[in-house]
């Protein structure tokens, strides 16, 4: 059966509640078609959101799901990893819900190296609480709680998740269905924290020209030579403020939270099995 095929296996059959034109319609569909070109199983695959509009595919997806509270799907997807290792957890949510309310667990997750993916859909503005301006809105933007612009610089999510070490950074966008599902199928296939921070639009609070049309006409992909190991050269292209380049920044290898653990209960099971009664004491 060729991946094509496969991509309805996982859909729930729940049609999506997105707004007419919104650009997760495309993102839904690259990571379907990613789980179908893996070939994963849909019992060995959980989906973690929080709260906004990108938190609601789980409902559309055939997988495990848990859809969170505000800002907390790191912290969930983490336990949900540690617990049953031998899922594939992968992780949806908003650029508010996963900067603003939960951007405390980025760099926790990351210096971790915890093995999941983590999709963060960066349409800069809050949707579904009717349009104020989230971490990534740009400066000049005017919205309903910023009537005369914005005082303060967006957030780079590809340079900050650079910054608290992800082992996978990549950025993708919503309309380039096929390359962003290749972004998708990398990530997922990378042993460690992957982020891959996705552009789109909000066809409601954030007009198209503001966001869609600025990234097609000022974007690229990153260049095949582009070293993944270095990671200045990836906080450079991240960075870039004239051009938008979409591909894999950073790639690297280091022990998972896994493997740390691991390692600690091998230790702890040698030490016990050794001292015995010097473990007893302690609790004495």
């Amino acid at each position: 059966m060729e991946p094509q095929d496969r991509c309805c296996e996982y859909l729930s059959g729940i049609s999506p509640v997105w707004c007419p034109g919104c650009g997760y319609y495309g993102i839904l569909s690259a990571l379907v078609e990613a789980f179908a070109e893996l070939k994963l199983p849909t019992q060995e695959l959980a989906l973690i959101s929080g709260i906004g509009c990108a938190s609601r595919l789980p409902y559309f997806v055939k997988t495990y799901g848990f859809h969170g509270i505000h800002g907390r799907a790191l912290p969930i997807a983490q336990g949900v990893k540690m617990a049953n290792p031998d899922l594939t957890v992968v992780v949806v949510g908003g650029d508010g819900d996963g900067l603003a309310i939960g951007g405390g667990h980025l760099p926790h997750v990351a210096r971790n190296n915890v093995d999941l993916t983590y999709l963060l859909f960066n349409n800069a503005i809050y949707g579904m609480t009717k349009g104020q301006f989230s971490p990534t809105t740009t400066l000049s933007n005017v919205t309903k709680t910023s009537p005369f612009g914005l005082t303060g610089e967006a957030i780079n999510p590809a340079a900050l998740a650079i910054t608290y070490g992800a082992t996978f950074v990549a950025r993708g966008f919503s309309v380039k269905k096929e390359h962003l599902r290749d972004l998708i199928i990398q990530a997922m296939r990378h042993p460690g924290f992957s982020f891959v921070e996705i552009l789109t639009s909000c066809s409601s609070f954030n007009t198209i020209d503001m966001n869609v049309a600025r990234i097609v006409n000022n974007q690229d992909l990153v260049n095949p030579d582009h070293d993944v190991e270095d990671r200045l050269a990836a906080l450079r292209l991240a960075s870039d403020e004239k051009k938008i380049h979409l591909g894999v920044y950073y790639r690297s290898r280091r022990p998972t939270l896994e493997d740390k653990f691991k390692e600690m209960r091998s230790s702890a099971h040698a030490k016990a099995k050794s001292r015995p009664e010097g473990l007893v004491k302690q609790f004495l």
